[in-house]
């Protein structure tokens, strides 16, 4: 009660054995999160930035990367992946799927980086060839892996976002909605992707993608992280939006702080590995909020480990996340 009253932030999790040390900070206290901050997964980095299939699958072990959106996040960022993940595909039959997994997501990451973030109007026909080369291959691996695995659900998080891409019929996209929530009513990074689905520059109309996350935040037990969709519906209506302040209302605010009682902030919720992304997310939406006596909470409950999602939403992401956590 007294840590709510004075701004102080929320109890961290028991001590992990599998916690990487903190990095040498900087100057101002922050650092960058690596590997998900968890030891195995930066064996797992480390074997797939070595090219070492074999040791990937070793390093696996501990993980369902069918389920853990995170994990397979680490792969699909990784350059040099797809240089060596079609051997895997085409000579390990036994763990074919894992390998259209990787491969996939990692053709997504890939067709992105050829894309660039720059609108529409600024990318070049190159770009947008090379783009919807890797996003189609990423396709034909993502549905045999899901067809070979009908309980993964990954796959249909990265085909949601290839089909934003492609820019595929209503009607397939929300067939692959249906298809992830069939095996999990209340993943967060499902709905996400199709938070992202509902904004105007996607095809999609003003307060769709709030009235999704309301009602999805809705049907969230407490502590369930699933209340990080209403931050990520905030800060996308903040991209979307030609004002910088149109969150600075006394009505996303207190919405934003009873999703974060809801979820993060709630004694229930889950200290899994990668928390760092949700506190994250909550930290950028209600700085853009103004609602700096929860965001205070937040950032004190961080300790200075940065995420760049969602700030790379910023020119200059860590500078950001250093200015927030200052005024907060």
């Amino acid at each position: 009660m007294f840590g709510k009253l004075f701004g102080r932030g929320v109890e961290r999790p028991a001590a992990d054995p599998y916690a990487l040390p903190v990095p040498r900070r900087q100057k101002n206290g922050m650092y960058t999160l690596r590997a998900l901050g968890d030891t195995r997964v930066l064996a797992l980095v480390e074997a797939a930035d070595a090219g070492d299939w074999e040791a990937v699958k070793a390093a696996l072990g501990p993980f369902d990367l069918g389920r853990d959106h995170q994990v397979l996040g680490q792969l699909a960022d990784l350059d040099g992946v797809q240089e060596w993940i079609g051997q895997a595909v085409e000579e390990d039959k036994e763990h074919r799927a894992t390998a259209l997994l990787i491969s996939g997501a990692r053709h997504i990451s890939w067709g992105w980086e050829a894309r660039t973030a720059e609108r529409a109007v600024n990318v070049t026909q190159d770009q947008w060839r090379v783009f919807h080369d890797r996003l189609r291959v990423a396709e034909e691996q993502l549905l045999e892996a899901a067809e070979l695995r009908p309980d993964w659900i990954t796959p249909w998080d990265h085909l949601l976002t290839s089909g934003r891409g492609m820019s595929l019929g209503h009607a397939v996209k929300e067939a692959r909605l249906d298809a992830a929530l069939r095996r999990d009513p209340l993943d967060l990074d499902i709905h996400v992707a199709w938070v992202s689905q509902l904004q105007p520059r996607w095809g999609g109309e003003p307060g769709q993608a709030l009235a999704f996350a309301r009602d999805a935040l809705g049907r969230a037990p407490q502590g369930h992280r699933l209340g990080c969709v209403i931050a990520m519906a905030h800060i996308e209506e903040w991209v979307e939006s030609d004002e910088g302040d149109c969150l600075e209302t006394p009505a996303v605010q207190a919405e934003l702080r009873n999703a974060a009682e809801h979820s993060i902030l709630h004694p229930a919720y889950a200290w899994a590995r990668g928390w760092q992304h949700d506190f994250n997310t909550f930290a950028m939406a209600l700085s853009l909020a103004g609602e700096r006596h929860t965001a205070r909470r937040v950032f004190q409950t961080l300790d200075g480990a940065f995420t760049k999602w969602p700030w790379t939403y910023f020119a200059e992401p860590e500078k950001q996340f250093a200015r927030h956590h200052r005024r907060a």
